[in-house]
């Protein structure tokens, strides 16, 4: 499904769909009355078996609930951070939003570090909340970014990323171990062994974003080359 949509446009797929069972609605598209309609330029996404959503390519996040996003703690106020995530307001994190987090067993987080968290609470009418731990109350990849690097790029590179069928990442770990953390808000976060390997996969990434299949992988190849030099 590429279909290009403009904002204010009815997305009759989901609206068929949605008369014989519950759809989902990702970025760019919005309920009005009994209608589902574009609030962005881009282009029509659909995943199986009942999920919609619009990529397009922008920079500016908007918060959506339940995305995993990496801030940057700029500030503390009692016992909550404020946490810079790239959108029109900061978002907030209690100390208690980390896992085994207790009045007395606080957790080590202070002005400056980088956290990679999942939204709770994002609405127009709210400012964002974060949490570092799942629905299980555990902490699996969440919390704070030691050491590393992490640049912004497209949100529309990180999605493409994402999918299921993106070759990049899985192409890159063939070349060389790292770690990273993808933020659906437009930056990611990656660790590799020396600041070398860091750079050439970062740089991997971004010259993945227009590349076809094909192209994905000679970019790997060649990074793995230049780092066996």
């Amino acid at each position: 499904m590429d279909e290009i949509v403009m904002p204010g446009d009815r997305i009759s797929a989901a609206e068929e769909m949605g008369k014989t069972k519950k759809v989902i609605l990702g970025p760019g598209l919005r309920r009005q009355d009994d209608h589902v309609v574009a609030c962005k330029v881009g282009t029509l996404q659909h995943k199986e078996p009942n999920t919609f959503w619009i990529d397009s390519y922008q920079r500016r996040y908007v918060p959506v609930r339940g995305e995993a996003v990496i801030g940057v703690v700029t500030s503390k106020a009692g016992d909550i951070f404020r946490v810079d995530i790239g959108a029109s307001e900061q978002a907030a994190l209690s100390y208690l939003a980390f896992e085994q987090a207790t009045k007395k067993n606080r957790p080590d987080v202070n002005t400056g570090d980088l956290v990679y968290a999942r939204l709770i609470v994002a609405s127009k009418d709210f400012e964002p909340e974060l949490v570092c731990v799942n629905s299980s109350g555990k902490k699996g990849k969440l919390g704070v970014l030691s050491e590393g690097f992490v640049f912004n790029c497209s949100l529309n590179l990180v999605r493409m990323i994402l999918r299921e069928d993106c070759p990049l990442l899985a192409a890159l770990t063939k070349e060389m171990p790292f770690e990273i953390a993808v933020g659906l808000n437009g930056r990611i976060w990656i660790k590799a062994k020396s600041v070398k390997e860091t750079i050439a996969v970062g740089n991997a990434i971004l010259a993945a974003e227009h590349a076809s299949r094909e192209q994905i992988s000679k970019i790997c190849e060649n990074i793995g080359n230049i780092l066996l030099t």
